[in-house]
């Protein structure tokens, strides 16, 4: 049985484009377009960089972008961390691409070093390091 629960997130946004510039910049990835479920669905998404074969059984979530008539971004209850090797180094990239820092690089304690973050859209964001 896995460690960790999440296996799954997904950040609304509204101009998908703004969105993926700054995900792509500020975590330096590349995030890969999906086709919606169904042809029905009327939706865009991009999906950050997974292991498809192992994501699901360890440590670890998928999750991706997602822009879909109905399901406002800003301000929703979740809040996602990406894990980093330093987390002021992601943050350092936060304005230049539109975001806005929310708490800058501080300890929790035993558990490392989190900075809040909100992107171009309004969602807060975390990064997370040890």
């Amino acid at each position: 049985m896995r460690s960790n629960p999440v296996v799954w997130f997904e950040i609304y946004v509204q101009d998908m484009q703004r969105a993926r510039n700054f995900y792509e910049a500020v975590l330096e990835k590349k995030l890969e377009r999906m086709p919606p479920p169904t042809a029905e669905m009327n939706m865009e998404m991009w999906a950050f960089p997974a292991d498809k074969e192992t994501a699901h059984t360890s440590y670890g979530a998928c999750g991706m972008l997602v822009q879909m008539e109905g399901f406002p971004s800003a301000g929703g209850g979740t809040l996602v961390y990406f894990g980093c090797r330093d987390c002021a180094e992601e943050a350092s990239r936060v304005v230049p691409n539109g975001g806005t820092i929310v708490r800058e690089k501080m300890s929790i304690g035993e558990h490392g070093h989190i900075v809040l973050a909100r992107d171009p859209e309004g969602n807060m964001i975390g990064f997370h390091s040890m």
